[in-house]
């Protein structure tokens, strides 16, 4: 799998749970996020939140957003911005049953917020200016990022104790 992702196999995903059961599944959406090209990437971005964050969040959402927070910081991944609108999701769910997944989805979301903050002031470099498509993802990834990091800046839920700001 290469360094990108490189850390999925130590993760027991069989004995995990997402939305409609197993989670050995997961590392291959994630995989088709991390190398596929674009459709590719937001068919597997789609199955994935169904699976991992609508409705609710499981076990398999904690073990999953590390790796989603890798993704979201890989500049190869075509889809950055779906990546941090994900985790955006899983910061809104829960799981009513299991509000220990919800407190520890939530915290993994928020322990990466130094990523969303250096994705939110990425500044362009002069080069890139004259593609228009490259300025468009850029741009497409700071705004998903400044939206992530208020949504993480403002968050509470009966699962999360509150932040100190």
């Amino acid at each position: 799998m290469g360094t990108v992702l490189g850390e999925m196999r130590n993760v027991p995903w069989h004995e995990l749970q997402h939305a409609y059961g197993s989670a050995s599944q997961v590392p291959g959406m994630l995989s088709r996020i991390a190398w596929g090209d674009g459709p590719t990437a937001e068919d597997a971005l789609s199955d994935l939140g169904q699976w991992i964050a609508a409705p609710a969040v499981f076990d398999a959402t904690v073990a999953a957003v590390p790796f989603l927070w890798e993704l979201a910081a890989t500049e190869t991944v075509k889809d950055r911005a779906g990546v941090l609108e994900l985790l955006a999701a899983i910061l809104a769910s829960g799981h009513d049953l299991h509000p220990e997944w919800t407190r520890a989805a939530h915290d993994a979301v928020v322990a990466g917020r130094p990523t969303a903050a250096r994705l939110a002031a990425d500044a362009s470099s002069p080069e890139a200016q004259t593609h228009a498509q490259v300025q468009a993802q850029k741009q497409a990834v700071r705004d998903a990022a400044v939206r992530l990091l208020a949504a993480i800046d403002g968050h509470t839920c009966a699962a999360c104790p509150p932040r100190a700001v």
